[in-house]
């Protein structure tokens, strides 16, 4: 029986990052993995192959839509949907084929097959062939998947998840996608810009809800032009698989019954901890009401010696979140003391223009009774931005009304993924608004929007509205 003193139960970015972590500091690591590739949801079903769609639909779509107004005539084009999903698995393959090279270049141990608990110290590996082993120290990074609720069950054929829509066979007409989050929004995008109709139902009264309500009212008015509808404030009763379609059944805010047909149903109405097959409780392990494993404020779980990270546990599930906390239970384990701020955690939506957001959102600020001032700046007022003519979006900044800490950024815009980063860093320092407002940044950049907005905070002091 191999014996380890850290074994990581999950490959995803969390696990294989926090596995690299352990190696780098000197403990001798497995890595557990129940599926025959590296990388888990983010990198084989989830944010590499999405965005390998997103980019290649946003190829199609500024062809068709913006060519001819930069002066490139294209003439007739086609979307061939098989070779665009090829690439799409061969970004896929390259990516975990690199993950293969990190362990193998750390020395990690990796075991294929379902690993469960026999005891806290003790893990059974049920693959082609049955291994135990045991470690010193077990970290769970398991992640999530798709949620779904009673009514609207996938059947994987036309009522789908997110891991089906990465591998249609077809274009749709129409397309239905409940859930109007991140994963609904992203994937509604790849198959709007290729020419499918999306009707988008959601449950509360905006695109996004999680974030800065100001976001999503600019996000849905964007995507409307794109082909997309929304329902909001809508329920959903039903999902029937019709034969050649399907028809969802749901109940508007006045209480109306509504039906809504395509050719395929996205159900994108979250992701819920996978923790099936692992036997936690032969390892004392507990789960809290919703089904993530209860942590403390060191991502121990009720059972010394054992962490658990990523979506897994309580906090938004986002692979950088999984990866700060795999680094920081690696470096805490090694006598260190790491740093996480789980309250600046970027948030993405890689529509176009991408969605970002940091810290508090003027909901929650309302919330908690701060007092707060608001910059607001419109991307269209830059020059960069009329230059590649993404003019669509804004950023908005809040700061403390009486100090100027900047207590949250959020932008849509180009390239707002990146931007994000410069929020981030200023808000770790707790910079002022006036701070950022008096860095000198390049000119013709996006970037100057988050000056102009800080300005904005500043004693309204704008330069270019």
């Amino acid at each position: 029986m191999s014996k380890y003193d850290v074994v990581v139960i999950g490959s995803g970015p969390g696990g294989y990052v926090s596995a690299i972590r352990c190696a780098q500091l000197g403990f001798k690591t497995a890595l557990v993995e129940k599926y025959d590739t590296l990388g888990g949801t983010c990198l084989n079903v989830g944010c590499i192959p999405s965005k390998a769609m997103l980019d290649s639909s946003e190829h199609y779509h500024n062809a068709t839509h913006n060519f001819s107004k930069h002066g490139i005539e294209t003439g007739k084009l086609k979307v061939d949907l098989a070779t665009m999903i090829e690439r799409k698995r061969k970004v896929v393959d390259d990516t975990c084929k690199g993950v293969q090279f990190l362990m193998d270049k750390n020395k990690i141990q990796v075991y294929h097959g379902l690993g469960s608990f026999v005891d806290k110290n003790t893990i059974k590996i049920s693959g082609k062939e049955e291994t135990t082993i045991t470690a010193t120290n077990i970290i769970i990074a398991t992640g999530s998947k798709p949620n779904f609720f009673p009514g609207m069950e996938p059947d994987k054929q036309r009522i789908i998840t997110s891991t089906e829509a990465l591998e249609l066979k077809e274009i749709p007409k129409e397309m239905v996608v409940i859930g109007g989050g991140v994963i609904g929004l992203e994937l509604g995008s790849v198959y709007a810009r290729l020419g499918a109709k999306v009707n988008v139902v959601e449950y509360a009264s905006s695109a996004i809800p999680t974030m800065d309500l100001a976001l999503g009212k600019e996000l849905a008015k964007i995507l409307k032009k794109e082909g997309f509808k929304f329902h909001f404030n809508h329920q959903v009763e039903k999902v029937e698989n019709t034969g050649k379609s399907v028809k969802v059944t749901a109940k508007n805010k006045k209480g109306e019954q509504v039906e809504i047909t395509g050719d395929y149903c996205l159900i994108s109405v979250g992701r819920k901890p996978y923790t099936e097959g692992l036997n936690l409780d032969k390892a004392g392990v507990e789960l809290d009401d919703r089904g993530r494993i209860k942590i403390n404020e060191k991502l121990e779980t009720s059972t010394k010696g054992i962490f658990a990270i990523g979506d897994v546990v309580e906090g938004p599930m986002l692979a950088h979140k999984a990866e700060e906390e795999g680094v920081f239970v690696a470096e805490l384990l090694a006598g260190q003391a790491p740093h996480i701020n789980h309250d600046l955690i970027p948030g993405v939506v890689y529509t176009w223009p991408e969605v970002a957001s940091v810290g508090k959102t003027e909901e929650q600020l309302k919330e908690s009774g701060v007092e707060y001032k608001t910059g607001q700046f419109p991307m269209r007022a830059l020059g960069r931005a009329r230059a590649s003519m993404d003019i669509g979006g804004f950023v908005k900044i809040l700061a403390d009304k009486e100090t100027d800490e900047v207590l949250g950024v959020h932008i849509i815009a180009a390239r707002a993924a990146d931007l994000i980063m410069e929020a981030a860093v200023a808000m770790e320092y707790r910079a002022s608004a006036e701070d950022i407002s008096r860095i000198c940044h390049g000119h013709p950049t996006f970037s100057e929007g988050i000056k102009e907005a800080a300005l904005a905070a500043t004693d309204n002091r704008a330069l270019h509205i």
